[in-house]
């Protein structure tokens, strides 16, 4: 049976953007994401535009077929052996991080003018160290989300929206779920990616003694999206379930979570003073199904939170820069910052009862400046608080309203 595949339009129109251009192109995110789809469905669209598949070489470095190009002297030789260098040829280097010293291999093979060079990764320690040394501004990123939310509507057409949304938070946008029907099939699905990331990502990387330790961890940061936490809160709470711990280990595996993209980390800025604050960040995740198989289908319905989530992820997807508001007492979920302005925005689920109202209003209505303010809820009504705009999350994730 053919898989079903959603094209990643966004996507696709930036690698084309960068096709021939002297940049690396490098596809960065969670494990499953879609990178290797997308740079299939872009060998394909070469292919179409004229191009001849022997000048294609393609290395995917999770196939053991592959294992012998794992040491990047060969995998240097065996590319410049295939090579034409009277033309240009597509290199496409699919989990490269797997290659050991991989930086010195793309660092010389960028010298050559005849590569249009294209890699994936699944860690961000990819992007430092050694490769940012290597290659400093000699690469583009591309980071590579799960699914969004406009983009899973799409493959089921005129479907009910706000059922489709709680599909949808329930299950993530794991490109591949699409294809899985059954309950248990897709939970049987986002225990593998989380596994594969958990023990490649992490546990063999890091040599991390404590697996139960990492998992409490992460059981904890899944449980506490869009909460102010602090690694010594972690601590705290688990040492008072009887886990011993330290704050250290504690920051080393949420570092290691945010280094996999199963997490993001959001600081707090001080929205009168506008600097960045260090202390009580949020995190966010990646993708909601893998909280569902985490945390059960029965306890993820915190619907404020995975609301607030979801809106962060479409954030980032825009290409924004987020932070989390602080303007004296008052927190406002996000605030949003572009070229020439900042956005601050609230999230509730419903503002229709007039206590929930005033108390989203009330963090907007103390900034003083004249930025654009706006409450995202998932009531479909609009309406205008002495400019403080009210609009749907559906118009929002869907793309009907712009900020």
């Amino acid at each position: 049976m053919n898989n079903k595949i959603i094209y990643r339009e966004e996507y696709m129109k930036k690698l084309k953007s960068y096709k021939d251009r002297r940049i690396i192109k490098v596809l960065t995110g969670v494990r499953r994401s879609g990178k290797s789809t997308i740079l299939n469905e872009f060998k394909k669209e070469l292919i179409d535009s004229g191009v001849l598949e022997k000048n294609i070489i393609s290395i995917n470095f999770e196939d053991n077929d592959n294992k012998d190009l794992l040491d990047y002297q060969k995998l240097h030789e065996y590319i410049i052996e295939k090579a034409d260098s009277k033309c240009m040829n597509y290199i496409f280097l699919d989990e490269i991080q797997n290659v050991n010293d991989f930086q010195k291999c793309i660092d010389s093979l960028f010298l050559r003018e005849y590569l249009d060079i294209y890699i994936t990764g699944s860690n961000s320690y990819m992007l430092s160290g050694e490769l940012a040394t290597y290659l400093t501004g000699r690469y583009i990123q591309i980071h590579v989300m799960t699914l969004s939310f406009k983009e899973y509507l799409s493959y089921y057409g005129n479907s009910n929206e706000l059922k489709k949304y709680n599909e949808y938070s329930m299950y993530g946008g794991f490109p591949y779920l699409i294809n899985l029907d059954d309950f248990n099939q897709k939970l049987e699905y986002l225990d593998s990616i989380y596994n594969t990331v958990i023990v490649k990502d992490i546990i063999n990387r890091k040599k991390v003694n404590d697996v139960m330790m990492l998992e409490s961890v992460c059981r904890f940061l899944f449980d506490n999206i869009g909460s102010s936490v602090s690694t010594k809160k972690i601590s705290d709470t688990l040492s008072s379930d009887g886990r011993k711990n330290s704050v250290h280990t504690i920051e080393e595996y949420i570092n290691s979570l945010l280094e996999s993209y199963i997490l993001y980390k959001v600081n707090r800025f001080d929205i009168k003073g506008k600097k960045l604050l260090k202390t009580q960040e949020k995190y966010y995740l990646s993708d909601m199904g893998l909280r569902t198989y985490l945390l059960g289908k029965n306890n993820n319905r915190d619907l404020g939170h995975i609301l607030e989530n979801i809106i962060f992820l479409e954030l980032k997807r825009k290409g924004y820069r987020v932070y989390i508001g602080k303007n004296d007492i008052n927190e406002v979920d996000f605030v949003v910052e572009t070229e020439d302005e900042y956005i601050y925005i609230q999230v509730a689920l419903s503002i229709r009862d007039e206590q929930t109202l005033q108390r989203e209003l009330k963090p907007l209505d103390t900034i003083a400046n004249h930025y654009k303010k706006y409450i995202i809820t998932l009531d479909y009504d609009t309406n205008n608080y002495n400019g403080i705009k009210q609009i749907s999350a559906m118009d929002f994730l869907l793309g009907r309203i712009s900020l």
